[in-house]
C-alpha cells in the first residue's frame, strides 16, 4: 500500500483529503504543522507529500527546500495562494505540481494516482537501461545525469522532462503535450509548470541557457531537444 504524508494546518481540509485518498486505497498520514510533517519527512518513508505552503513552525517553501537536498519523492503543493509568483517559486524549489485551493477532491486523487505512476515508471526501468546525445548522459536506473561526465543533480520532475524530451529527439512538443506525458493528465494541464522546469534543467545542462544547444524553443508552437 502507498503511503502518503498530507502536510496541512487545517484539520477539516486535512480529514477530507485523508478520508478520499484512503478510500482510494492509501495508508495516509496527517501532521498539522511544518515542524511535524519535516520530522515525519524525514524518520519514514513516504511515496508521495501534499503540502500546504502556510503553515505553522516552519513553512511549505523551507519544507520544499529540505526535501530536495535529502530526498527524492513526489512533492503535491495544494495552497490558497493563486498568485503565479508562489507557484513559480514552488516549483523552483522542487514541488512537482501545485493546486490552488479551493479544488475537487476528484482533481487530487487524480493527481496522486498520476504522479506516484509516473514516478513508478520512470523508476522501474532495467539496470544500465543508460543513453547519451552529445555528452550528456542519462542513466534512468540510477536516475542520475551526466555532463561531459561531470554529474548535474536534476529533480525528479526535471529528471522525468529530460529523459522524456532525450528519448524523443528533434520532435516538436507543445507544453499541453509535454504536461500530459510527463505529469500524466492533460484536462488540468498548467503550462507555467512545464516553463519553469524547461528553464531549471537550461541552468543546469546548457553553457548558456539564453541561448540553449540541447532544449531549443520553437516559438509559437513548443519545445524540441535537437540532436
Amino acid at each position: 500500500m502507498k503511503k502518503i504524508l498530507i502536510i496541512e494546518d487545517d484539520q477539516r481540509i486535512a480529514e477530507l483529503q485523508k478520508d478520499y485518498l484512503v478510500m482510494s486505497g492509501y495508508d495516509v498520514t496527517v501532521a498539522s504543522d511544518g515542524k511535524q510533517g519535516l520530522s515525519l519527512i524525514n524518520s519514514e518513508k513516504f511515496d508521495l507529500i501534499i503540502l500546504d505552503l502556510m503553515l505553522p513552525h516552519i513553512d511549505g517553501f523551507s519544507i520544499l527546500s529540505e526535501i530536495a537536498e535529502k530526498k527524492t519523492i513526489p512533492v503535491l503543493v495544494v495552497s490558497a495562494k493563486s498568485e503565479e509568483m508562489y507557484k513559480i517559486k514552488g516549483l523552483n524549489l522542487g514541488a512537482d505540481d501545485y493546486i490552488t485551493k479551493p479544488f475537487g477532491m476528484g482533481e487530487l486523487v487524480a493527481r496522486v494516482k498520476s504522479h506516484i505512476k509516473r514516478y513508478e515508471k520512470f523508476s522501474g526501468v532495467p539496470k544500465n537501461d543508460e543513453f547519451e546525445i552529445r555528452g550528456l548522459t542519462v542513466n534512468k536506473t540510477d536516475r542520475r545525469v551526466f555532463l561531459n561526465n561531470e554529474e548535474i543533480v536534476l529533480k525528479q520532475k526535471e529528471f522525468d522532462l529530460l529523459c522524456f524530451m532525450m528519448q524523443n529527439p528533434n520532435r516538436v512538443f507543445d507544453k499541453e503535450t509535454l504536461y500530459e506525458k510527463v505529469w500524466g493528465y492533460d484536462a488540468m494541464s498548467d503550462s507555467s509548470t512545464v516553463t519553469v522546469h524547461i528553464a531549471r534543467i537550461r541552468e543546469k545542462i546548457e553553457e548558456n541557457p539564453a541561448k540553449p544547444q540541447y532544449i531549443e524553443t520553437v516559438w509559437g508552437v513548443g519545445y524540441r531537444f535537437k540532436v
